[in-house]
């Protein structure tokens, strides 16, 4: 009922094939390095009128199709795939880092697509800030990240600026443990608050967010090469003789982390 990879309707399929296609004929002309799909209403709003079996498979033969036609006009960039829990739809497939990394496994499409994280989605599933980069890292299918934030008290997507050094310094740590993000970066997917309506609100909140991203990489930076919370993990998944129960000092390692801040 929803969607255009996964409609039942062949009509609304075929048009939204014939709207990626004019996308990569014109990634190509533009020599595009990034290319990303964010299915908005792929997914449903009630499971009584939705083949979701069915859905999916429509879902992985629209991104094969996707991926021959990259080969076929000699695209040289990256695929990504942006997930997001809801909002329009009230279930998305591609919900979190982890569903989407399922559903590329399970059709084969693993090697073809990377994911794009954006934070304010990763909150909306109900994870911490910095959840799906670390998920999709560890999982080598971090590709690019969307640089924005939302409001956790919030239930939709804001896409604010980011100014938590605290979330930037943990997502920048990520980074750099996987050594970048190349041919991928990272991009303000974020807009001033409507109320903010003076041209330099806009001035403003680049250069912030800029400079917030800045200060997170420079404490993400001095916390691997100091090496003490690296350490401490390694200290504690040792297994020594029988197994003890041993104190998961989260309090110490946040005390630690914030010394960083």
């Amino acid at each position: 009922m929803n969607g255009a990879a996964t409609n039942p309707d062949c009509h609304v399929l075929a048009y939204a094939g014939a709207q990626v296609k004019k996308g990569l004929d014109t990634a190509q002309k533009l020599g595009t390095q990034n290319f990303v799909f964010w299915g908005g209403r792929e997914g449903f709003l009630t499971i009584h009128n939705t083949d979701v079996a069915a859905e999916l498979k429509h879902m992985a033969n629209f991104f094969k199709m996707a991926v021959k036609y990259r080969e076929k006009i000699g695209l040289k960039c990256q695929f990504l795939i942006e997930p997001k829990p809801k909002e329009p739809c009230k279930h998305q497939y591609d919900y979190d880092a982890v569903s989407v990394i399922g559903f590329l496994k399970h059709y084969g499409l693993e090697n073809d697509f990377m994911l794009n994280i954006e934070p304010n989605h990763t909150t909306l599933a109900g994870h911490s800030y910095e959840h799906d980069v670390v998920m999709a890292s560890a999982f080598g299918m971090l590709g690019s990240v969307d640089s924005n934030t939302g409001s956790p008290d919030l239930g939709w997507d804001t896409d604010q600026f980011p100014m938590d050094i605290r979330n930037t310094t943990l997502l920048m740590k990520t980074i750099i443990e996987q050594g970048g993000l190349q041919p991928g970066g990272l991009n303000f997917d974020a807009k001033v608050h409507r109320e903010s309506t003076d041209l330099e609100d806009l001035f403003i909140a680049h250069i912030r967010a800029m400079d917030t991203f800045a200060r997170g990489l420079r404490n993400a930076v001095r916390i691997i090469e100091d090496g003490i919370i690296p350490g401490m993990v390694k200290d504690f998944i040792k297994q020594n003789g029988e197994p003890k129960v041993t104190s998961g000092k989260q309090e110490k390692y946040e005390s630690i982390f914030n010394h960083y801040i």
